[in-house]
């Protein structure tokens, strides 16, 4: 049993085999899957897909690449939007300085405003930190004076500061295939010192596909590679760790039902 916290099964690179996708996640014992959004207007998009999937659930947001193009999607209208029974997060929002596509000032409103919706909702905010640890530890700082809200630092990719500072504020860490990459020793390094009860998995499907993958489109079914090597980072089993990071999941996407088996 493994959740895939963080997937975009809306993407065209998945649109003709979805079933087989989902089939064999399932197949992988993933009896969760997020599929997350990136643009709060194609919603409808992500519910249908959730329609056909007992055991898939989406995010509503607008990620930071298109924050200048739905700036006029506040906070009012993400609790809105955010309101049906499938809909379990907030985001992805954030700040991406790798890429600058949309104004710095754009994205740090879009992050603020849809900290606000997580913040008037409890649900979890989404969150897409590139190149940013500062300003991102900065506004999450700033928000969280003005009243807690639930998140988790996905794809996590940032520096030990910016997970420590995020944890110290009640946050979650989720780790992607990246974490299985050559080079990613630094990353391990923080993957292996964090709370356990702090920590998630996740794909980011298409992209970054793990170890043995690499180089391939992913797919939520992946996520158990990234779930092997954070287990061995952290000295445990693969199970436990499974067990672990699927807690945590049930216990930050609270408005996701556990009891209801996958179709």
């Amino acid at each position: 049993m493994i959740v895939d916290s963080h997937c975009h099964l809306d993407f065209p690179d998945f649109a003709n085999e979805l079933d087989a996708i989902v089939a064999r996640a399932r197949a992988q014992g993933l009896t969760r899957m997020v599929t997350i959004s990136t643009r709060a207007r194609q919603l409808q998009r992500l519910l249908d897909i959730c329609a056909r999937f007992p055991d898939v659930y989406c995010s509503v947001g607008t990620h930071p690449h298109h924050a200048h193009e739905e700036l006029d999607i506040d906070a009012a209208k993400l609790e809105a939007l955010a309101a049906g029974e499938k809909v379990v997060a907030i985001g992805e929002a954030g700040l991406d300085y790798h890429y600058d596509n949309s104004p710095r000032e754009a994205q740090e409103q879009g992050l603020r405003a849809h900290i606000a919706a997580a913040r008037a909702t409890g649900l979890p905010l989404v969150i897409h930190s590139r190149d940013a640890d500062d300003d991102m530890a900065k506004i999450l700082e700033e928000e969280s004076a003005r009243g807690p809200f639930p998140a988790v630092l996905h794809c996590f990719t940032g520096g030990c500061d910016l997970a420590e500072r995020g944890i110290a504020l009640g946050h979650y860490v989720s780790f992607s295939g990246i974490l299985t990459f050559k080079k990613s020793d630094a990353l391990r390094e923080i993957a292996a010192a964090l709370p356990a009860d702090r920590i998630l998995v996740e794909t980011d499907a298409p992209y970054l596909a793990p170890g043995p993958f690499r180089g391939k489109r992913n797919e939520p079914g992946y996520v158990v590679e990234t779930a092997k090597v954070l287990a061995a980072i952290r000295g445990v089993s693969y199970e436990a760790m499974a067990r672990q990071t699927t807690e945590n999941f049930f216990r930050l996407f609270s408005k996701v039902p556990r009891a209801r088996a996958a179709a």
